[in-house]
C-alpha cells in the first residue's frame, strides 16, 4: 500500500482543511492531525525563532553595569523568555478576529489551537516569568512587573493606537533593564543601552503596523534613518562606560618620552579590540536591515514590508551584541552574536511575523 503525500509533505490520510497561505509565508501551513502538527501550530503561535532575539537583552543589560553574568542573570533570561512568549500568545488571542480576515492561516483562526488554550498559555507564561524574576531578587521583580503590565497593555489595548510602537519599545528597553537589575541590583548604568534598543524596537513596530495590507513608504524610510542614527550612536566612543580588564594605576602612566611609538597614552589594547568588535557588530546590524528597509520604502507592499519587519527583528541580535561589546564584555558579545545565524536558520521554517 502506498501512502499519499499531502502538500505539506506528510504521508498520511486525508488532512483537515488546509488554510490558505498568504504572501510572506516561508512554506504552506499544515493542518494535518497529529501530535507533531499540533507542535508546529504552537511553534507558529509563539513564533519560536524570535526567541533567539531575547537572551541578548538581559546579557546586554548585565554588561552595561560592568558586572559579569551570574545565576541571577540566567533567571532574568528565563523570565524574559516567558514574558516574551506570553506576549506572543496573548497577541494572537487578542487579534483572532482580525487574523480571521487578514491571516486565516494563523493557528487560532485556522482552528489548530483553541483561543482558550492560547489565553491560558499567556497567563501561565506571565506567572512563570514573574516568579523567575522574583527568584532573581526584588530589583529584578520591580522591573519585571511593569514589563509584564506593558506587554498586556500593548496586546489588549495599545497595539492599534499611536502609543503602540512606544509601548513595544518600552517593553524591549525594560527587558534589558531586567538583566541589569537582576545582575547588579541597579538599572541606572544600563539606561543608555535600553534607550537605544527601545528606539530600534519602536521603529520596527511602526513598520509592522502595515505588514498585512501595505501602505506608506514613510515608516520603512524612518526605520532606515533610525538605523543610521543608532549605528552612529553605538559606535561613538563612550568616555564613561564600564571598562573590563586591567588598566595602569593612576599616577603610574609612562612618561611621554618613553611611550612606544604609535600609541596614545589614554588607549589600551583591550579598548582597541573592544571598539573594533563594536564597529563590526554595528555594521552587521546596519547591513541586516538596510536592503529590506530600502525595498519596503521603494515598494511598501505586504511581502516586502513583512521582509523588512523580519529583518528588523533579526537585527535586534547584532545590536544587542554591539551594545555588549561597547561595554567591554567581548565574550558575552560574541555569544549573543552567535545566536543570529541560529535564529535566521529556524526562521526559514517558522515565520517570526
Amino acid at each position: 500500500m502506498t501512502l499519499r503525500e499531502d502538500p505539506c509533505g506528510c504521508p498520511d490520510e486525508t488532512p483537515t482543511a488546509v488554510p490558505r497561505a498568504t504572501a510572506g509565508d516561508t512554506q504552506p501551513p499544515c493542518a494535518c492531525p497529529g501530535r507533531s502538527h499540533r507542535g508546529r501550530a504552537w511553534a507558529e503561535l509563539l513564533r519560536l525563532p524570535a526567541l533567539f532575539s531575547v537572551p541578548g537583552d538581559a546579557l546586554a543589560g548585565a554588561a552595561a553595569t560592568g558586572a559579569s553574568p551570574n545565576t541571577r542573570t540566567l533567571l532574568a533570561i528565563a523570565s524574559s523568555l516567558c514574558l516574551y512568549e506570553a506576549g506572543m500568545a496573548l497577541n494572537d488571542w487578542a487579534d483572532r478576529d482580525v487574523d480571521a480576515v487578514e491571516r486565516p492561516h494563523r493557528p487560532l483562526p485556522s482552528g489548530r489551537i483553541r483561543p482558550a488554550a492560547a489565553l491560558t498559555a499567556a497567563c501561565a507564561l506571565t506567572g512563570a516569568g514573574l516568579a523567575l524574576a522574583a527568584g532573581a531578587g526584588r530589583p529584578a521583580l520591580a522591573v519585571a512587573a511593569p514589563l509584564a503590565a506593558t506587554v498586556w497593555a500593548y496586546d489588549l489595548g495599545l497595539k492599534h493606537t499611536p502609543a503602540g510602537p512606544v509601548a513595544m519599545g518600552t517593553a524591549r528597553g525594560l527587558d534589558l533593564l531586567l538583566g541589569a537589575a537582576a545582575t547588579s541590583g541597579s538599572t541606572r548604568p544600563a539606561l543608555p543601552s535600553a534607550a537605544l534598543l527601545g528606539t530600534h524596537t519602536l521603529a520596527v513596530t511602526t513598520v509592522s503596523r502595515q505588514e498585512t495590507q501595505g501602505g506608506s513608504p514613510v515608516p520603512p524610510l524612518a526605520a532606515l534613518a533610525t538605523t543610521a542614527l543608532l549605528t552612529r550612536l553605538v559606535t561613538r566612543r563612550s568616555s564613561g562606560g564600564p571598562t573590563r580588564g586591567r588598566r595602569p594605576a593612576t599616577g603610574h602612566r609612562p612618561a611621554t618620552g618613553h611611550r612606544p611609538a604609535g600609541l596614545r597614552a589614554d588607549r589600551f589594547p583591550a579598548q582597541d579590540s573592544g571598539e573594533l568588535l563594536t564597529t563590526a557588530l554595528t555594521a552587521a546590524y546596519a547591513a541586516t536591515t538596510a536592503r529590506p528597509y530600502s525595498h519596503a520604502t521603494l515598494n511598501p507592499s505586504p511581502p516586502l514590508t513583512q521582509r523588512a519587519v523580519g529583518a528588523g527583528i533579526r537585527a535586534t541580535i547584532p545590536l544587542q551584541a554591539a551594545l555588549t561589546a561597547r561595554s567591554r564584555s567581548t565574550a558575552t558579545a560574541l555569544l549573543i552574536a552567535a545566536l543570529a545565524p541560529l535564529g535566521a536558520r529556524f526562521a526559514k521554517k517558522v515565520s517570526v511575523t
